[in-house]
C-alpha cells in the first residue's frame, strides 16, 4: 500500500491526508452561498481538527524484532477528538482527546508514556507549526485497560483564515436563471479554489510514530 505524500511531512517521516475533520465550534457562517440553483455552504474560519491517516493508533511489542500478535505488549488509540475555538484577531483552537490503552500482561502497576504530535497545516500541505507532547497511561495492578486525556492547541491569525472580500462577493452573488454564468459553480473556479485553500487551516493530532510503527499501521 502506498503512503500518501501528505502523511509523511506532518510526522517528520513522509506527508498525509487528514481524516475525520470536524469544525471547532467557534463562530459559524462566515461564508454563505445562496444562489438561484439553491446551493448553500457554510464556512468557519476556525481550524478544523482531525487525525491523519494511520496515526490514530499505536502498537508496542515485547521485542523490537517481532510484530506478531503473540508479541503485542500495549495497544492504544486516540478517540473523542473535539475542539473549541475562541474568536478574535487570533483564532485560538483547543483540541482535547482521549487515549484508550490495553496491555497484554496485567501483572503489576505500570506507567507507559506515549508521544503524540499536534500540527497546524495550511492549504492542505503547508506545515505551519508542529509540537510534540506525551500522554501518560497508568495501569493499576491487575488492570489490562487504562485511559488518559491529551490536549493540543492552534493559534491562527483570523485575517489569514478569512477569504478576501472580492472572493466572498463572487461566491455570494445571487445569480438568476438565464444569467450567462448561472450554471457555473463559483467554487469550481481556479482562483476561488486557491483562495479557499490558502484560508484553510487544520489542527491535526496523532501518535508520534517511528517509521516501523507507521509501516505496521499501513500494513494491518
Amino acid at each position: 500500500m502506498n503512503v500518501n505524500a501528505r502523511r509523511i511531512a506532518i510526522m517528520g517521516l513522509p506527508l498525509v491526508a487528514a481524516l475525520a475533520l470536524v469544525g471547532c465550534g467557534g463562530k459559524k457562517g462566515e461564508l454563505v452561498v445562496d444562489d438561484a440553483v439553491g446551493v448553500t455552504a457554510l464556512r468557519d474560519p476556525c481550524p478544523r481538527v482531525g487525525i491523519p491517516d494511520y496515526t490514530g493508533d499505536v502498537t508496542l511489542f515485547t521485542s523490537p524484532d517481532r510484530t506478531d500478535s503473540a508479541s503485542i505488549d500495549v495497544e492504544a488509540v486516540i478517540t473523542n477528538l473535539r475542539a473549541q475555538c475562541t474568536d478574535g484577531e487570533k483564532l485560538n483552537s483547543v483540541a482535547t482527546f482521549d487515549v484508550l490503552a490495553r496491555r497484554a500482561d496485567k501483572r503489576g502497576a505500570r506507567r507507559v508514556e506515549l508521544p503524540y504530535f499536534s500540527t497546524v497545516v495550511r492549504g492542505g500541505n503547508i506545515v505551519v507549526a508542529k509540537r510534540i507532547g506525551k500522554v501518560v497511561i497508568d495501569f493499576a495492578d491487575g488492570q489490562d485497560r487504562a485511559s488518559a486525556k491529551g490536549q493540543a492547541a492552534a493559534y491562527v491569525d483570523k485575517a489569514e483564515a478569512s477569504l478576501p472580500e472580492d472572493i466572498v462577493k463572487r461566491i455570494t452573488r445571487k445569480r438568476r436563471a438565464g444569467d450567462e454564468d448561472a450554471a457555473v459553480d463559483p467554487l469550481s473556479q481556479p482562483d476561488v479554489k486557491a483562495a479557499l485553500a490558502k484560508a484553510n487551516f487544520e489542527l491535526l493530532v496523532g501518535f508520534q510514530l517511528t517509521n516501523d510503527q507507521l509501516q505496521f499501521n499501513v500494513r494491518k
